[in-house]
């Protein structure tokens, strides 16, 4: 299947969210390649934080409060995939067996850049729900990007 991508761009994060969550469709499974985040407003010393990020799996309630990005294939000439992803829901995805599979620091002076070896990339099973949460409440609003690339099995 074909490489796909999703992102959001210039938003203003205030609180805990799922900056992703996704979806596969029945039939098919989802294998993430890399997660990336950087912002813009934190540059100073005394601004910088360290936030939790979290990548669960596992949710059967849907989050909500975000907005639906456009996913994006990587080559032009393949179909635009048909998982359903998600971006920056405040209210989490909750209920359900959730299990926590990776566990980060995004230290904002630097862009965070999640790009596990090929034998680490996580499959999400078709229909199981995904999020990568923001554990840790900013101290003040970051304004942020938001980068995943994944591709459809099946």
């Amino acid at each position: 299947m074909a490489m796909q991508t999703a992102q959001f761009n210039g938003v203003a994060i205030t609180a805990q969210q799922d900056l992703f969550q996704l979806v596969p469709p029945s039939g098919k499974a989802v294998k993430i390649y890399m997660v990336k985040f950087t912002q813009t407003t934190e540059v100073g010393d005394a601004q910088e934080e360290n936030l939790s990020i979290l990548f669960k799996r596992g949710q059967t309630t849907t989050g909500s409060g975000g907005s639906t990005p456009a996913i994006v294939p990587l080559s032009g000439q393949d179909a635009v995939g048909t998982t359903v992803v998600l971006a920056n829901n405040t209210t989490k995805a909750t209920a359900g067996t959730i299990v926590t599979f990776d566990s980060d620091v995004w230290y904002e002076r630097s862009p965070y850049i999640w790009l596990p070896v090929p034998e680490a990339r996580p499959i999400i099973s078709a229909s199981v729900r995904m999020t990568i949460e923001l554990a840790t409440t900013p101290a003040d609003s970051i304004t942020a990007n938001g980068y995943i690339l994944f591709e459809e099995l099946g």
